[in-house]
């Protein structure tokens, strides 16, 4: 196995057995539900935005190990952002996991998100990983429910 596919199974079972970012978030301004039917990935996140920037996000519900890895690594990492860097980071995460880390030039600028590069591999889990990304995208425009389908 290659390092970083050691990496990815670490990460993911680590974040997936013990999510970061878990729980709900008092003081929340913004909120969305994500479903994945196809696996049955239920989340429920919420932000706080605060001067144009997430100050917090949590998430609460139920899914795969990859769905919650994915949704911890993410809150985490979109601390401090705007929603025009949420996006990028976004579309920079999606490319990832549909395309391979080779669709990036420079994996080390994509930090954490790096080791969700092994999802390629597994169509039916590109929708794992981005279901909480969905989900944010549509807390972030308002709320509503995010659906994979």
């Amino acid at each position: 196995m290659s390092e970083l596919t050691d990496l990815y199974q670490e990460v993911i079972l680590d974040h997936g057995k013990r999510p970061r970012n878990f729980g709900p978030l008092d003081g929340a301004t913004a909120s969305a539900e994500g479903l994945n039917p196809l696996c049955g990935d239920h989340l429920v996140l919420q932000v706080k935005v605060a001067g144009g920037k997430v100050q917090e996000a949590r998430f609460t519900g139920t899914g795969c190990a990859i769905s919650r890895a994915s949704a911890s690594v993410m809150t985490g990492l979109v601390k401090g952002k705007t929603a025009a860097e949420v996006e990028a980071m976004f579309q920079v995460f999606h490319t990832l996991v549909t395309e391979g880390p080779g669709a990036h030039p420079d994996l080390e600028a994509l930090g954490k998100l790096a080791v969700f590069g092994g999802v390629h591999e597994f169509p039916t889990r590109v929708k794992c990983a981005s279901l909480a990304w969905h989900t944010l995208r549509s807390a972030l425009q308002g709320g509503g429910t995010a659906s994979t389908e």
